[in-house]
């Protein structure tokens, strides 16, 4: 008789375990890979709209201006100095001033 009795409450605790670890799990999920998923989401939304002769912003603090974008590198000038043109990374780049055309 003692013998049902621990079957019966170790499949309960058993079962009380897996759903702290699933609430772990969601909670897990709910503050830390969803907003960043979102965030990495509004963030590939902002390098689609790069375009040439935009100003940026990298992740490093210098700011520049894009001269040409291929699929995955841009190549930005930084200064003054046209001869300062340094390849880097679109996933760099943090902010994006697009360029008003005034006529």
């Amino acid at each position: 008789m003692n013998l049902v009795l621990l079957t019966g409450g170790g499949t309960q605790s058993l079962l009380s375990i897996v759903v702290v670890y699933a609430v772990v799990i969601g909670v897990f999920w709910f503050f830390a890979i969803r907003p960043q998923k979102k965030q990495q989401k509004e963030h590939d939304a902002l390098i689609t709209t790069l375009e040439v002769g935009d100003s940026i912003l990298t992740t490093s603090g210098f700011f520049g201006v894009v001269i040409d974008i291929t699929d995955e590198v841009v190549i930005v000038e930084f200064g003054n100095n046209k001869n300062c043109r340094i390849p880097m990374k679109k996933e760099n780049i943090v902010e994006i001033d697009k360029q008003s055309s005034e006529k």
